[in-house]
């Protein structure tokens, strides 16, 4: 899944907001969803029966229980989808999709596997060794970890958990883990835990550097500010939703290093496969011989996934991708009777699931190849998103639908990935600013309300797409037309109540509750906790200074500024020239203006705002030798950063 740290984080702290007076699907709308109904293989009811395959028991509605009234993850609101016939509102593939995503509760996969699933967006793996436990992924937060294995234990006998793996650095994978193990069981060696070699490195890495911005682009990619309901949110995708718990993290204490690695834990005998590159920066599939037992994390599930995440992310190859899948399909398809992975449910029997790898392996392949086919024909990203169409045997396939990812935007980021944001187009080299832009198109228009007048008739026409372009247009030249708000927010109404993938639907349905509300007024969360912080390097750290300085601020000023970590024995030299600030580590300056020496400790309860330097310098727990205004002039130039952006109206006021 894409969402790492900084995406979790936010998600959980932010709270469901009302999403305004919505409207009912419009005509087109309705053929829309009455035609896509048409299309697909609604009677193969296949998919949930595998879901329930297996089932032992549940907890009703899958609650877990917040701290206060409000839960940190429950089905109930969706009780809606019990409905056989869809809602009106929502794309009718989607709808199934979210059916299947409600399904809820401890299943046995075969003999001594067994997966949670339904009480998080994420499964949870628990394979039964001779004296303990191996979990592989303990979900997003400790307390829907805490209430998986509690179910798993009223009904499967009491063994201590022994392993913990991580399979990627998503937040939705790792997250959980306190409520599994503790810090003192993992330091005791009572609890090993074992991720893909990077692990650390990539797992906050792009999520601390531009985590603001993702963590804001997050909300509209999983609805987290939409209530559920037939006009709200109803399903990522990939899972129901997020869970609102505590986010957690114990680094791992062995990796996964070698493209193929054997271990043997607690008497099973794990065969690890390294699939750099594919899904997450650093990820791993793992076979299980004496269980016959395929586990394809987050490379195989019943979606087609991204190759571009629209809350913002590097993109990823489609090609290697493919290449990862068929590997593994020929290394143990022959081999395997049961395939799972961490998102969705399983799949038995070696002819369906070497056929499943084969659809999954050959949709990355076809987007990738297909969109740079096109490219190299001179075609634009939006051009190739417009132009290509799914073979009709991946386009039946339930599991390569558009739920999470979509055929669109992936497309896109083929482009993206070989050729940039730019499309060769001198028009588009240097265009004017989105606010000007607006002005002009609107002044060459006629004006805002000839524009909103011609926008009205192509409304009733069901022509959504072009309607919300051109009121994003009137908006940005002027945010207080309200009839230029309502009209945009009506039309990506639609375009949400059409939408198979889930993420477009809630991105569609948060901008149009955003432009009837406003941006709402909460705090959006941090992309850094105590857990999470341990993971940033110091290195790392340094870097995000470098992204915080505020260049204008720093405008003609210099220093140097030795650090000293008592702890890690790390030493770093900090300057400022130029408006930028870099590092070099192991090194000190002799002429530094001044030397800050603390342990790394101190420097994350500053950072969580847990105390202040002149604080820490008065406690003896920061020691400055030299110059100590510099450092207060430094930090003077750091930016901090709004978590709640404006994102379908300008982002500053316009004049």
């Amino acid at each position: 899944m894409a969402t790492a740290v900084a995406v979790a984080c936010a998600l959980s702290a932010s709270l469901a907001f009302a999403q305004g007076a919505s409207s009912p699907a419009e005509p087109a709308t309705l053929k829309a969803n009455a035609d896509m109904a048409k299309t697909l293989p609604f009677n193969n009811r296949q998919d949930f029966d595998d879901a329930m395959r297996g089932f032992i028991g549940t907890v009703p509605d899958a609650l877990v229980p917040g701290t206060g009234t409000r839960p940190v993850f429950s089905m109930k609101p969706y009780e809606f989808l019990k409905s056989s016939e869809a809602a009106d509102t929502v794309n009718p593939s989607l709808w199934r999709q979210a059916q299947l995503n409600a399904i809820h509760g401890l299943f046995k996969v075969t003999d001594r596997v067994y997966q949670v699933r339904g009480f998080d967006i994420a499964n949870m793996t628990i394979i039964e060794g001779n004296t303990s436990l191996i979990i592989i992924d303990p979900l997003l937060t400790a307390e829907s970890a805490r209430v998986a294995l509690d179910l798993y234990y009223q009904h499967r006998p009491r063994k201590p958990v022994g392993t913990v793996i991580y399979t990627h650095g998503h937040g939705d994978h790792f997250g959980g883990v306190k409520g599994v193990t503790t810090d003192a069981d993992v330091a005791a060696g009572k609890v090993q835990v074992i991720a893909p070699g990077g692990f650390m490195e990539t797992a906050v890495a792009e999520n601390i550097l531009a985590g603001n911005a993702m963590s804001r682009r997050a909300q509209y990619q999983f609805g987290s500010l939409l209530p559920p309901g037939p006009r709200g949110q109803v399903d990522t995708g990939l899972g129901k939703a997020l869970a609102r718990g505590s986010i957690t993290l114990i680094a791992p204490t062995s990796t996964i290093d070698k493209p193929t690695e054997r271990r043997t834990i607690d008497g099973v005998e794990v065969v690890f496969q390294l699939v750099p590159g594919s899904e997450a920066p650093s990820e791993m599939l793992m076979y299980l011989p004496q269980f016959r037992v395929l586990n394809m994390a987050e490379d195989v599930t019943h979606t087609m996934h991204n190759l571009y995440t629209i809350r913002g992310a590097e993109v990823r190859d489609g090609n290697l991708w493919a290449k990862y899948i068929d590997d593994a399909r020929v290394t143990w398809g022959d081999k395997t009777d049961f395939l799972v992975a961490q998102h969705h449910w399983p799949v038995a029997g070696q002819g369906r699931i070497v056929e499943l790898m084969k659809k999954q392996r050959d949709m990355y392949k076809f987007i990738n190849d297909q969109s740079l086919r096109l490219l190299n024909q001179g075609y634009t990203g939006q051009e190739i998103a417009e132009t290509l169409k799914m073979p009709a045997s991946l386009e039946q396939e339930w599991s390569t639908r558009g739920y999470y990812g979509t055929l669109r935007h992936n497309a896109k980021a083929v482009y993206q990935k070989y050729l940039g944001w730019y499309d060769a187009n001198p028009a588009n080299l240097n265009p004017l600013p989105p606010v000007d832009y607006a002005r002009k198109t609107i002044q060459y228009m006629g004006g805002a309300d000839a524009v909103i007048a011609r926008a009205r008739d192509d409304f009733a026409k069901g022509e959504y797409r072009w309607v919300a372009s051109a009121m994003n247009q009137v908006v940005y030249a002027d945010p207080a037309n309200k009839a230029a708000r309502e009209l945009g927010a009506n039309a990506l109404e639609q375009l949400g109540y059409q939408s198979e993938a889930g993420t477009w639907r809630s991105a569609y349905l948060v901008g149009a509750m955003e432009l009837r509300t406003g941006v709402p007024k909460i705090s959006g969360g941090s992309s850094v906790n105590a857990d999470t912080l341990k993971a940033v390097s110091n290195d790392l750290f340094f870097d995000f200074l470098g992204v915080r300085l505020d260049a204008t601020k720093a405008e003609g000023k210099t220093m140097v500024i030795n650090w000293n970590f008592t702890d890690s024995k790390q030493t770093f030299v900090l300057t400022l020239e130029n408006s930028a600030l870099t590092h070099l580590s192991s090194r000190q300056d002799a002429g530094a203006d001044a030397t800050v020496t603390l342990a790394r400790a101190t420097l994350d309860a500053i950072t969580l705002k847990q105390t202040t330097f002149p604080e820490a310098v008065q406690a003896g727990l920061v020691k400055i030798d030299g110059n100590r205004a510099k450092l207060g002039e430094l930090l003077g130039m750091l930016d901090t950063f709004d978590p709640m952006f404006k994102v379908v109206e300008p982002r500053v006021a316009v004049d």
